[in-house]
């Protein structure tokens, strides 16, 4: 080598070495894998002590138990209203049919003769002549007007003629009926059966879009109710949350007893609201059974409704769980925040 690649070589620096590797610590308390028993004991045990907490503040429990049952009863209410509304009509569809309205003092022999005409067509499955005296005897049944109608001394109610069209009848042969009957003589109006099926078929629309936005609206006001119970049971075991944090416990661990006493707020709301639409079921048995009778149901057959079964009760229930744990998650994740931010 000549001596000015020498004299370079002597002036470039030494490389660095890289230095060894640290050894990592050791873990103070290293993961263990527990056996599902002790898995299952402790949560066991939490959930024993969301019950204690709930049987010590009883009263505050029985508050937030009956505003998470009345948030969960609004919807479920809507829900029942418009699955009841929906069986009449369809019960309805296959019957459909028209009313013949007779004007006041018109021969009943008219209302015969055209009961006769109409059920030798052959799509008209039956017709049934209801006379003053029948109507203004179920007035007096089926509405509290018996002092009124006592004092008149005429019978004011016209001949009712109820004709019932076969199910399997086209739309246009029911439209051809009740304009032979509208242009027979003595008849005041003619109503088709078809036309209050449509005005319910609006009423359901309403209460379905009533039902989502009322859903809406409570789940988020269940979930505050949540939160803010959660949080007051935080705060009031604050010091055994902070000592938790300290010694090193997981998020998951020190937020677990909090999610247990979501779900009793909400699996108590949800039995709450359960007993406020049973309640609310038989406070409008009477109306209902007035409106079954309006429309030709009688027995216990007008008085059945659906919805109401063990299926809505899980759902309820389910509901108020979720709700109740989406509080807990909402209220201890702030809390663990803040601590870790001190």
């Amino acid at each position: 080598m000549c001596p000015a690649a020498r004299k370079a070589r002597r002036r470039q620096p030494p490389a660095r070495r890289k230095p060894p590797p640290r050894p990592k610590p050791a873990d103070i308390w290293p993961p263990l894998r527990r056996p599902w028993g002790a898995y299952l004991r402790e949560h066991g045990r939490v959930a024993k002590e969301g019950f204690d907490y709930v049987a010590t503040n009883l009263g505050s429990t029985l508050l937030v138990w009956l505003l998470i049952g009345i948030a969960l009863f609004l919807p479920a209410a809507f829900h029942l209203l418009d699955a009841n509304l929906a069986r009449p009509a369809d019960d309805w569809l296959g019957a459909s049919g028209f009313s013949v309205y007779f004007a006041a003092g018109t021969d009943p022999q008219r209302a015969s003769a055209l009961a006769a005409r109409l059920q030798r067509e052959p799509d008209v499955v039956g017709a049934r002549i209801i006379t003053p005296e029948q109507a203004l005897a179920a007035l007096r049944r089926e509405s509290d007007l018996g002092d009124v109608l006592d004092v008149l001394e005429t019978n004011p109610l016209p001949s009712t003629l109820r004709v019932t069209i076969d199910q399997d009848a086209r739309a246009g042969r029911l439209t051809a009926l009740s304009a032979l009957a509208r242009r027979s003589d003595g008849v005041d109006e003619v109503v088709v059966e078809t036309t209050w099926l449509e005005r319910l078929a609006a009423i359901r629309s309403v209460t379905q879009r009533l039902s989502w936005l009322l859903a809406a609206l409570v789940s988020v006001g269940a979930v505050l109710i949540s939160t803010a119970s959660v949080r007051l049971a935080i705060e009031s075991r604050l010091a055994e949350v902070r000592v938790l944090t300290l010694v090193g416990a997981s998020r998951r661990f020190v937020r677990r007893p909090f999610l247990y006493l979501g779900v009793v707020y909400g699996l108590g709301g949800g039995t709450v609201a359960g007993m406020l639409v049973a309640v609310g079921l038989a406070w409008l048995e009477a109306p209902l059974a007035r409106i079954a009778r309006s429309y030709g149901q009688s027995g216990a057959e007008g008085l059945e409704l659906v919805g109401f079964d063990p299926m809505f009760m899980a759902t309820l229930l389910a509901s108020g769980a979720v709700l109740g744990v989406l509080g807990a998650v909402i209220a201890s994740n702030q809390r663990l925040k803040r601590l870790a931010a001190v």
